[in-house]
């Protein structure tokens, strides 16, 4: 019997550790979130300075409320579908501001922004090239069709049916050549915010 017992609290011991590692987990957890909370406050255009908001946490918690904010700053760092990289300049700028002890930064973010315009440069540029191959191929339809009907018919080099699935193609190209390049960046920046 003394040796059931002796099982017994040894179970109940090991059962309030375990509750009290996942009461610290779940603490972790919430200054990771409020991190990410403040990184989302600053990329919608409300007055928050990041790095002062960081210093204001326990020295304990600052680790989790930094990895809160970087992820959170690293996620909205991304190929930009228009002339649309206001939100990733701006992540960028928070960056630069939890990281401003790293002198590399300014470059790394320099290249950054590099990328991202050269991106939206260069879709556009593929899409007038793939227009303009199928502008000839629209040309002979459209000869093709005012024959038949008698009508006169301007097409559009998209209204061709493999227009589309090549462009598709294409974009899927450019996406991932110039997404492998980002993500290395991001991976830097987090490996040098400790995160």
């Amino acid at each position: 019997m003394a040796e059931i017992r002796s099982t017994l609290e040894m179970v109940l011991e090991r059962a309030a550790r375990m509750e009290a590692n996942a009461s610290d987990d779940l603490l972790l957890e919430e200054k990771e979130k409020q991190g990410m909370r403040l990184a989302a406050a600053y990329l919608r255009g409300e007055q928050i300075n990041l790095a002062d908001a960081l210093e204001k946490c326990a020295a304990s918690e600052q680790r989790y409320v930094k990895k809160g904010m970087v992820s959170s700053l690293l996620r909205n760092i991304v190929l930009p579908r228009k002339d649309e990289s206001s939100a990733a300049e701006k992540a960028m700028q928070a960056l630069m501001e939890i990281g401003s002890e790293n002198s590399e930064f300014a470059q790394v973010f320099s290249e950054m922004k590099s990328i991202l315009d050269r991106f939206l440069s260069h879709k556009d540029q593929l899409k007038k090239q793939l227009e303009e191959q199928f502008s000839q191929q629209m040309a002979l339809m459209e000869k093709n069709l005012t024959q038949q009907t008698g009508i006169k018919m301007k097409l559009q080099p998209s209204q061709h049916p493999k227009f589309a699935e090549e462009w598709q193609r294409i974009q899927t190209e450019l996406n991932d050549q110039y997404g492998r390049a980002i993500e290395q960046y991001k991976e830097f920046i987090s490996k040098q915010l400790g995160v």
